[in-house]
């Protein structure tokens, strides 16, 4: 299917006849293997007698040789895949296998993709970025305090860099744009949190997909694409994802959340906003104030300034209905 894919990618219409001489099969094997494309894919592929066959829109595939090719020296291993159901799940059976960190895994598609809070993670084919980074973590949860929180302001160095200035950062681990959602970080654990574990860094990236393909997603959300009108090269976006996200992690791991939390307050959206923390159980009603050194959220309540943190806190806005 990825040969046929390729020669498909740019969005042209090709015959038959010649997309059978290049993978040297015959028409009807093309007619059979593109009925397989669309229906492992979910691509549509416009036919049309004259003219052949073409993707509904142009496709940049993600590419090991070129992001290989792109990277430094030292920097982290990465593969493709071509279907996963999560790429944070891929990575933590590859730790149980005793694949050695650190490593990054892509895809081109999840089929249970997850965010944070049980949600899932809507991952169309070719058209968004699904990331997982291991790491080894030594020296217990001091290091893991305020994590997410630096990772978000890695990713929200990368989206600038590609045109996005406006993007901005909402505790614990989502992005905004224009009060829409445009990227998330979900953090999970391996191993021993109080002395040696590992740790998959998810990140998820709306880049090409639109609204108007109707796909499902139960909150506001945008897209790079749809903010630029203009289609992105994801290849170029991890290359500015590893090169932001290698920075800030070796400033983290050496000094601490503590040297990066007055970045991320400056970039954070609700600052200062009247806010309502889910808990689970009765919602608090605060002020923003800020994080602490942990990267917990400091609330305002009734008065008094409260610390919060866990993975299954969401913050709204108070008028957000």
């Amino acid at each position: 299917m990825l040969p046929l894919l390729k020669l498909l990618q740019d969005g042209r219409f090709h015959s038959g006849e010649e997309l059978g001489a290049a993978m040297g099969v015959s028409r009807s094997a093309i007619w059979k293997q593109l009925q397989c494309l669309e229906a492992e894919t979910g691509l549509p592929v416009h036919k049309v007698r004259g003219k052949g066959y073409r993707l509904a829109n142009p496709l940049i595939l993600l590419d090991e040789q070129v992001l290989r090719a792109q990277s430094a020296e030292g920097s982290w291993p990465i593969s493709v895949l071509r279907s996963v159901d999560s790429t944070n799940a891929e990575a933590l059976r590859r730790l149980l296998a005793r694949e050695a960190p650190p490593f990054v895994l892509l895809a081109e598609r999840q089929t249970a993709g997850r965010g944070r809070r049980g949600r899932s993670w809507i991952s169309p084919f070719g058209e968004n970025l699904y990331y997982s980074l291991v790491l080894r973590v030594d020296g217990g949860m001091r290091q893991l305090e305020g994590l997410s929180l630096v990772v978000g302001v890695a990713l929200l160095h990368a989206l600038r860099s590609a045109g996005l200035e406006a993007v901005g950062l909402k505790w614990p681990n989502d992005l905004l744009l224009n009060g829409r959602k445009i990227a998330g970080v979900l953090l999970e654990l391996s191993g021993d949190p109080a002395d040696v574990c590992h740790v998959v860094i998810g990140i998820g990236v709306n880049v090409n997909m639109l609204a108007s393909e109707q796909h499902e997603i139960d909150q506001p959300w945008t897209s790079m694409r749809a903010e630029l009108g203009r289609y992105f090269d994801r290849n170029e976006l991890v290359r500015q994802l590893n090169g932001q996200l290698s920075r800030y992690l070796a400033k983290h791991f050496e000094f601490g959340f503590s040297a990066i939390k007055d970045e991320w307050q400056a970039n954070h959206l609700w600052q200062g906003r009247d806010v309502v923390l889910h808990t689970g159980a009765t919602p608090i009603e605060g002020k923003v104030l800020g994080v602490d050194s942990s990267g917990a959220i400091c609330l305002r309540v009734a008065g008094v300034e409260q610390r919060f943190s866990g993975g299954e806190l969401g913050l709204r806005l108070r008028d957000d209905s």
